[in-house]
Formats: structure tokens, sequence, C-alpha cells
């Protein structure tokens, strides 16, 4: 798979570069500001882009405004945000247009090399990869309304995993369930929440997403 990173951090775009590259990366380009992300896309052709969202000159969200853009000018092209702070706003923009591809990460989440490589690898197949803290203000701001405090613990656990963008037999292994389980699990989420079922496991993800961030 290829890869373009824009992070204008050199320590952190370096070691990124060399993390992905050991496990069997591409890494086509490393950049440290949008414009330079924007060109390197449009040359490259990468299956998905790893973009910090604050970027120069004004650190405030250039990276998410660039990725944005690429959404529409490379839409084969996977969006992983990686950020230090939890910003569910930022994330619901870069969910708006409901297609896969697409991730939102804390930067602490680098650490755990595994984790993070299979997110990357995701985001490029098309799938979703949301990062847990994210996930968990986007609950926490409906848990004691309608449906969703419906949800058991149990569902809850499944639901915040759906929403990282876990397959099925991922969610079964991360909480030591059956895959039957799993599907009865989230069989009984749509049903509480009144979404419609989808053989698209990022489709899936975002209509829980979407209902989560309603106000």
């Amino acid at each position: 798979m290829r890869v373009v990173i824009a992070e204008d951090l050199a320590l952190l775009r370096d070691g990124l570069e060399r993390l992905l590259r050991d496990n069997g990366f591409e890494v086509a380009a490393a950049v440290a500001d949008a414009p330079s992300l924007l060109r390197a896309v449009a040359e490259q052709r990468p299956d998905v882009a790893i973009v910090d969202i604050r970027l120069p000159p004004d650190f405030r969200d250039e990276g998410l405004r660039a990725a944005l853009e690429l959404r529409h000018r490379a839409p084969d092209t996977g969006v992983l945000m990686v950020s230090q702070y939890v910003e569910p706003a930022y994330a619901a923009e870069l969910l708006a247009d409901a297609r896969g591809g697409v991730g939102y990460l804390l930067k602490d989440r680098v650490l755990d090399v595994g984790e993070f490589v299979d997110a990357v690898a995701r985001v490029a197949r098309g799938g979703t990869a949301l990062d847990p803290e994210v996930i968990a203000q986007l609950v926490s701001r409906r848990g004691g309304e309608g449906p969703l405090a419906e949800l058991t613990p149990r569902e809850r656990e499944v639901l915040s995993l759906m929403a990282e963008g876990r397959s099925n037999a991922g969610i079964a292994q991360a909480l030591v369930l059956t895959v039957g389980a799993v599907e009865k699990h989230i069989a009984s989420i749509f049903g509480k929440l009144a979404l419609a079922p989808s053989d698209s496991d990022h489709r899936r993800v975002l209509a829980v997403l979407a209902y989560l961030q309603e106000r």
C-alpha cells in the first residue's frame, strides 16, 4: 500500500515513515504542510494519506481542510487524520460525506504499532478507524437520552468497537465472544437505534456515528 504523510514535526514525520516502511507500506512522500500534501497526493496517487489536523502556517485546521479537499479531488485515496486532542466536531465534518476510507486517531495510538498499522490498512481498503476517545465523547453526549439509553453495557461495548471500524470477527475477538453472539448484539443495537441493517461495514459504522452526533 502506498502512503503519503503530512506532519509538521520532523521527528514524528520521520518516525511514522520508518514505522510504516518497517511494516510493509511504501511511503511515497512525507511533507510538512497542506499545499505539499495536495501536490503529493495528485502526483503519487497513494492508497491512503495520514494527515495531522493542525498544520502550518496557523496550526488550526489546515490539515482537516486539506483532507476534505482530498475527499473531492482524490476520492479513491483514504484519509487518516491524527491529532493530539479529541475534537469530535472535526471528526463529524470528516465523516459528513458518508463514505468509507476515513479515520481519526489520537497521536498516542501510534505507540501501539499493531493497532496503528491495522488502522492505516483498514482506511486504505475503504474502511473506517475512529479513536475510542472520540467515540466515548459522542456516546457520552447522548448516553442519557432516547434509544441510546436502552442499550445494555455489552451492547455499548459492541457499539464502540463498531464505530472504531472493527469487523464482527474483530469485535468477537476483543470481547471474547462468538461471531454469532456479536451478530445478535448488532441486530439488537440496530433495532433499538432504528437503523437499517447494512452489508457494508463502513456504512453501518457511519450510520451509527450519524445517530450519535445528532443533538
